[in-house]
């Protein structure tokens, strides 16, 4: 086999059962291929942390009758988000200020990837804190766009889809709060799926943040199901975790599905090629068989902005303050300039003119979904964020300056209106390399429609399923 590390993880699970691939072999393969590309890329910490080729003859042994039979990621290659803590490794954050923490805990995330036999052959780079939409801080350096390596592939999940996209790992996974499987999906050309809220178990006390999400993400629809349906369903940890709704293998069927088409969310701004790719996404739905409608969401930026920031400024300001002093002179920029902004909404916003605004958001939705089985609308209205970039002055998007860069995503509304299950799919390319995405968004908890939706999609456009549509590094 040719290119083993752009096989997708499930090409790859059904080469380990025929046996005419072992996990020795594709762990060689993302290991050769992270020599090459980690140079430019930098999105893998503690490569090898384990006795990994160990671990992988015994899958292979697995997989040949002896023993234990295979476990759903049986001698896998997968990454996990250094967010993600697992009980004895180092938890940095991406921060030097967190010099010396180490996990006392381990996320029920990393926990079931574990147990399901994957080979955890690396972690990835966040930005300082989880709080940005691109990858860089002064602990691990800048991540880039293996498509374009002068942008950066998103963040705060950049690593993990920077990993997809560079063929050094199978699967990976991340977390949402504001965009961060999703921006990194459409940056990075990947799947990611930001579950509704309570689908996929998380930690105390952010189980308990709405907002909050942890993921899957993968190169295909198909193998971003084979990640959620490891990590979802109820956990003794999170008291409010979901029973799990599993996905099926047989996707993509979207015949009479009545699909709304929002080019845009209110007056966020999207630059022209966004929108373009956007159509395309919507007409190849309308080739697979489902009803595409035009529609306008009545949704304000200016609220959403108020009503997002002072969520953030009343739970992630404490948060860190817990492990740090927010008058450290060493925070990144960007993480200086997003607790200000937060906390300074917290402090003139009261919680409850929060809820509102929140309000506003959901009734909004609401109403697409009165006649609509799913909603399609870009991740991001830009065309990529430059790599090292902060964005502390803002982003100009179609002619429009927007003083918060976060902003000029789509993904927020959708961490308001948490209970919606959204997968990000890639759209297609813009002119710069830096691929484009859309959002395909479900009825709250239906997680099974976002899934044969943006199955139809990718198989009408090809995407990963065409060996063409792989980064030029």
């Amino acid at each position: 086999m040719t290119d083993l590390h752009y096989l997708s993880a499930t090409e790859v699970l059904h080469a380990f059962r025929t046996r005419d691939l072992s996990p020795v072999e594709a762990l060689e393969a993302v290991s050769a291929r992270a020599d090459e590309t980690e140079p430019v890329v930098n999105c893998l910490l503690e490569r090898d942390h384990e006795d990994l080729r160990t671990a992988a003859r015994v899958a292979e042994d697995r997989y040949a009758g002896k023993g234990e039979p295979p476990r759903p990621l049986e001698g896998l290659p997968v990454v996990l988000k250094e967010e993600q803590p697992i009980t004895g490794r180092t938890l940095r954050f991406g921060s030097l200020l967190t010099e010396g923490l180490v996990a006392d805990e381990t996320h029920p995330v990393a926990e079931r990837v574990y147990d399901a036999g994957a080979l955890v052959h690396a972690r990835t780079t966040t930005p300082e804190f989880s709080c940005a939409g691109f990858t860089h801080s002064e602990l691990w350096g800048i991540t880039r766009n293996p498509w374009n390596p002068d942008y950066a592939p998103g963040g705060s999940s950049g690593g993990s889809g920077a990993a997809l996209a560079s063929g050094t790992a199978y699967l990976a996974s991340g977390s949402d709060i504001g965009g961060s499987i999703r921006i990194p999906a459409s940056f990075s050309g990947v799947v990611g799926f930001k579950a509704p809220y309570g689908r996929v178990p998380a930690l105390p006390p952010f189980n308990l943040d709405v907002y909050c999400h942890d993921g899957a993400m993968g190169r295909t629809v198909a193998d971003t199901a084979l990640l959620h349906n490891v990590i979802q369903g109820q956990h003794p940890v999170d008291h409010v975790s979901l029973p799990a709704l599993p996905i099926p293998e047989d996707l993509g069927d979207v015949r009479g599905l009545r699909i709304a088409l929002a080019v845009t969310l209110g007056d966020i701004p999207v630059e022209p090629e966004v929108e373009d790719n956007t159509r395309a996404f919507a007409e190849a739905l309308r080739s697979a068989g489902a009803k595409v409608e035009e529609v306008q969401v009545d949704i304000s930026l200016e609220r959403l902005t108020e009503a997002a920031l002072v969520h953030y400024g009343s739970i992630m300001g404490p948060s860190m303050s817990e492990e740090v002093a927010l008058d450290d002179p060493r925070f990144m920029d960007y993480t200086r300039m997003f607790l200000e902004k937060s906390s300074a909404a917290y402090g003139r916003t009261s919680v409850y003119t929060g809820m509102e605004r929140e309000t506003e958001v959901h009734l909004a939705i609401a109403k697409v979904f009165a006649d609509h089985d799913a909603l399609v609308c870009p991740t991001f209205g830009g065309l990529g964020l430059r790599a090292g970039d902060s964005y502390v002055d803002g982003l100009d998007v179609a002619g429009r300056h927007l003083e918060i860069y976060i902003f000029a995503a789509l993904t927020p509304v959708f961490n308001v209106a948490s209970r919606h299950p959204v997968l990000a799919v890639p759209s297609g390319i813009a002119s710069n390399g830096v691929p484009t995405g859309v959002q395909v968004v479900a009825r709250p908890y239906d997680d099974v429609t976002a899934f044969q939706v943006g199955a139809a999609a990718e198989r009408e456009l090809g995407l990963w399923l065409d060996p063409t549509w792989r980064p030029s590094l």
